[in-house]
């Protein structure tokens, strides 16, 4: 996938899905690029934004398209209405004056995911973070924001973490450093406020949190922050979400991921949920 501050708008996982679900159809019917070009009168170029979900699929191309790789009319029907909901904005789009827009990928596939899987060496995850602990990280990376601005911010932060609800919820698996518990954000009480809040959702059955010690010294995944996503739907690859100071990247590369995957496997490896959960009980109280 393509730097995450391209610019572009970014994809829904629905219509990631489609597009994929479209190459497979096009490929097991025999047809080649420019057959589906020539379908549509378009370039072989816009076909390959098509499925690799670039650009939005209009429910007329579909169509199109499907009835030139022999689906019958069921399909076809049931594809456009796929594709119709594939180009509604999702509910992130209502916070497009507070979010990048090379971040509404990692919203979208944050919110169609099934596990993610995190690595934070500076500070809590996002999913996890309380308002006043989100507020202060967020005005530290946003020195000259407005309140507006900042409180729009904390306000989807917020918003994303409903995704931890319910009976449908994905599993979470969070991989820290200490550091980021030695890191006082916002002050004492935030501090403590927030060592709470992880120690309450540790308790849940589909969140898990390791902290790597100090004592575990240099390691493989001393590195920057990542998110590893895996999905339910088969069409769909395991992504990694990177970021570092000046750039952020998807990879989808099956050497990337798997990297990855071994580092934050590897790094859980080196503490356990008790020992974890007795260092959080350790700063909270230093925190008090």
């Amino acid at each position: 996938m393509s730097d995450a501050r391209s610019g572009t708008s970014a994809p829904t996982v629905l219509r990631m899905i489609l597009g994929r679900r479209l190459q497979e159809m096009r490929l097991g019917s025999g047809a080649s690029l420019e057959d589906a070009a020539k379908a549509l009168r378009v370039t072989t170029l816009t076909i390959r934004r098509l499925e690799k979900a670039e650009v939005a699929l209009k429910p007329l191309y579909a169509e199109k398209l499907l009835e030139t790789f022999g689906a019958d009319r069921q399909e076809i029907d049931e594809f456009v209405d796929l594709a119709e909901q594939a180009n509604k904005p999702g509910w992130w789009h209502s916070y497009r004056d507070a979010v990048p827009s090379w971040f509404t990928a990692y919203v979208s596939l944050e919110s169609g995911a099934k596990t993610l899987r995190t690595y934070e060496p500076q500070y809590v995850t996002g999913l996890l973070q309380t308002p006043a602990y989100a507020q202060a990280v967020l005005r530290g990376g946003l020195p000259n924001g407005s309140e507006e601005e900042l409180a729009r911010r904390v306000e989807l932060r917020l918003h994303r973490q409903k995704l931890l609800e319910g009976e449908d919820a994905p599993t979470l698996w969070v991989v820290m450093e200490e550091a980021v518990l030695h890191r006082v954000v916002g002050g004492a009480h935030v501090m403590r406020e927030q060592l709470e809040r992880l120690l309450d959702v540790s308790e849940l059955a589909h969140v898990s949190i390791d902290i790597v010690p100090f004592t575990a010294g240099a390691h493989l995944g001393a590195c920057a922050p990542f998110t590893y996503f895996r999905f339910e739907e088969p069409e769909l690859p395991d992504i990694v979400y990177s970021e570092l100071l000046s750039a952020s990247v998807y990879l989808d590369q099956r050497a990337d991921v798997v990297s990855h995957l071994e580092a934050h496997s590897r790094m859980a490896l080196m503490t356990s949920s008790e020992d974890s959960r007795a260092l959080l009980n350790r700063m909270r109280k230093e925190y008090s």
